[in-house]
Order: C-alpha cells, then sequence, then structure tokens
C-alpha cells in the first residue's frame, strides 16, 4: 500500500547582530526513485533570495542560495509531497565472492572506503556479525540489528560530530549515529553501503489526516546484487514511511543546510519536521 507524504522542514538561524552575507546550500528536496515519487517540492528563503537548484556528486538535489541583504535571522523552509511504496525485497543475487571481485571493489570504491564519520573500526566490534554462515543479505540485517541492540536511542549524548567511533564508546545516540556504526560493520564485512537521509513518519497506523512532529532521518543502503534499505534506529525494513533525501558516503555530504556567512555571531537555531499522511 503506497503512502503520500506532505513534509515541512523548518531551518531557522538567529543572530547576535547583523550579517552582512551568506552563502548556503539546502539538502532538503525528497528524490524521484523506483520507490518514491516526489509530485510537489519546494524551497523557501527568508529574507528572500534567488534559489539554484543542481544536482550535486551523489545525485541529491541542492538548493543554493545567497543573502547578501543585511539581516539578523535566516529562514529555510523546504516543503514536499511524496508518494512513497512498501517495503523492499532484500536483493540477495551477490555472493561474497562478487562482493570480493575487483570489478565490484572497484566500481563500489567510495562505498568501502573509511571516511572521517565512519572510520575502519576493529576494537569494540569483536561481537558485530561476521560472514560466517551468512549470506551478504543476511549479513546487512544482522548488522543492522546488532546496532539496533548494541546502541540505545537518547538525545544529546552525540552531537552532529560524532563519529561511528564516538557512538560506539558512549554506547548511545541518535539515527545518523545508528546508522554510522551500521556502516562502519558493513564495510568491515566488505559489504558497499551508504548513508541515507531524509525523513519518517513514526506511526505506522497513522490515520490520513495526522500530522507527526519529528526530524530529518537517517538509515542505509546496502547493495548485496542491488541497493536496497534497513532503518537500523527502528530495525525495520525501509517502507512507505520513509521519505528519502539524498544517500552518499557518511553525514558530511547530505547535511540538510550547510554554509559560511559574514556577520555576528549565531545564538540560536530551531529545526522542525512535520509529516502529514495525506493517503
Amino acid at each position: 500500500m503506497t503512502w503520500r507524504l506532505k513534509i515541512r522542514h523548518s531551518t531557522g538561524y538567529r543572530y547576535t547582530g547583523e550579517v552582512r552575507s551568506s552563502y548556503n546550500e539546502a539538502r532538503v528536496t525528497p528524490l524521484s526513485t523506483d520507490r518514491q515519487v516526489a509530485v510537489e517540492t519546494s524551497v523557501e528563503v527568508t529574507p528572500a533570495t534567488r534559489t539554484y537548484r543542481y544536482w550535486d556528486y551523489w545525485g541529491t538535489l541542492v538548493d543554493a542560495f545567497d543573502v547578501h541583504e543585511p539581516h539578523t535571522e535566516l529562514s529555510v523552509v523546504g516543503t514536499s509531497v511524496v508518494e512513497t511504496s512498501p517495503p523492499e525485497v532484500p536483493a540477495d543475487t551477490a555472493g561474497w565472492d562478487d562482493l570480493t571481485s575487483r570489478e565490484n571493489c572497484d566500481r563500489f570504491a567510495e562505498m568501502l572506503t573509511p571516511t572521517l564519520y565512519v572510520p575502519m573500526i576493529e576494537e569494540g566490534l569483536e561481537e558485530a556479525p561476521a560472514r560466517d554462515g551468512l549470506s551478504p543479505a543476511q549479513a546487512v540485517e544482522a548488522a543492522a540489528a546488532w546496532v539496533h541492540d548494541r546502541l540505545e536511542y537518547a538525545k544529546g549524548t552525540t552531537d552532529v560530530r560524532t563519529t561511528a567511533l564516538d557512538a560506539l564508546h558512549v554506547g548511545s545516540g541518535v539515527c545518523q549515529d545508528f546508522a554510522h556504526l551500521t556502516l562502519a560493520v558493513l564495510r568491515r564485512m566488505g559489504i558497499p553501503s551508504r548513508y541515507v537521509s531524509g525523513y519518517f513518519h513514526p506511526r505506522s497506523s497513522a490515520e490520513e489526516g495526522s500530522t507527526a512532529t519529528g526530524e530529518s532521518h537517517a538509515w542505509v543502503e546496502a547493495w548485496t546484487g542491488e541497493w536496497w534499505g534497513f532503518d537500523p534506529t527502528h530495525g525495520v525494513p525501509v517502507g512507505e514511511r520513509h521519505v528519502l533525501v539524498g544517500r552518499a558516503r557518511d553525514y558530511a555530504d547530505v547535511s540538510p543546510l550547510k554554509g559560511i556567512y559574514h556577520g555576528a555571531p549565531a545564538e540560536g537555531l530551531t529545526v522542525s519536521v512535520e509529516i502529514t499522511r495525506l493517503e
């Protein structure tokens, strides 16, 4: 059963004084893929300015904009309507020999190489799933389940700079940390895997017209013959409640809003995400 979801992602910055110019990139626009269709999308910026939309290297839609009007607040609101599909059947057509072939190691090198947020981890993963007795697809589900049990979901124990190794030591975190640690386990086994940013409706039995308040969400996709997604935070396959915005090596490649500015320091940040089930 497909869902139709409306997402409103609002980000606001407040500064201690006047900001004279800023240069920004927003990644809040859902993609159209084989399991979702972006019906309507828009990004509004205050102070009003023109946005320039392009595809970045990873295939994410970026709304870039400059603000040259002096301002003490900046607001970015992304609004979209998306139709999503039920959970996918995990692809299980590639064996371990396929994953370790020279062709696929070259093809997926960027999704196997350690990154700042997903370093190569050995210590602490002694009890994490390994290849023995598992197919690659089974290993993906086992890795996500292990991280789901290993980390406690707790806001405030980590931040956007926290790496997979940091989260492992702390033993808790948010969806970004669950995704990064899962990627570390998968890449350690030689499974190409990527970080996915987007949104998630928290209620599986949500009625039409109901709105849930949440945040940006993150999960993983793995290649085991084809790409498919799993959500280690909730311990479920990616399905109709997930809305995909971008996918790449880690959070740094797909952060919702980043930029530089010239002026007074920031003194406040507000972020809100509202997800409404329309159908």
